[in-house]
């Protein structure tokens, strides 16, 4: 979804709307303090629904263990879990949005769907000041696009499997 870490960690179950296929994260739990809508992949609201299964219980898609009603899971387990996987120092979580963004750019997908994506601020003060647009017919298609091509990877694309360094 090219969300930042502490905005996946943080997430809760009622920013979400499954049906049609959204999250809206609160201007609060932004960087940039300004309301951002996730448009969600079918393969994502099928995960969602799984998950939910799972962690409904908490306001929290990743509850803590101690605290699951009251507390989210540290934004320092998504870097742990590629640890464990043996990942370390190949990749870290805030990585995925750089990769994302890389990659769309290299498919085709127009600058400012990506940017409006990754919730980046215009740089550009005059067209920020301008240019609301927030591309979501076409942000729905670019991910829609994104997670098939990631599915595809899964079930028999060309994966390219990290190399451990010798050190």
């Amino acid at each position: 979804c090219f969300v930042r870490p502490s905005e996946m960690v943080g997430a809760q179950w009622e920013e979400f709307d499954l049906d049609a296929a959204e999250w809206r994260i609160p201007a609060e739990r932004m960087k940039m303090r300004h309301p951002h809508i996730v448009p969600l992949a079918a393969q994502v609201v099928k995960l969602l629904r799984e998950l939910h299964k799972i962690t409904g219980h908490s306001p929290f898609l990743f509850p803590g263990e101690r605290a699951p009603l009251s507390k989210h899971r540290s934004r320092d387990t998504l870097s742990k879990a590629l640890r464990s996987m043996g990942y370390q120092g190949q990749a870290t979580p805030h990585g995925f949005r750089a990769m994302a963004s890389t990659m769309l750019h290299e498919m085709g997908f127009t600058p400012d769907v990506i940017e409006r994506q990754l919730a980046h601020k215009e740089p550009n003060k005059i067209r920020a000041a301008y240019n609301r647009a927030q591309y979501l017919t076409e942000r729905k298609a670019m991910m829609q696009h994104w997670a098939d091509f990631l599915g595809g990877l899964a079930i028999g694309g060309k994966v390219v499997a990290f190399k451990k360094s010798a050190a």
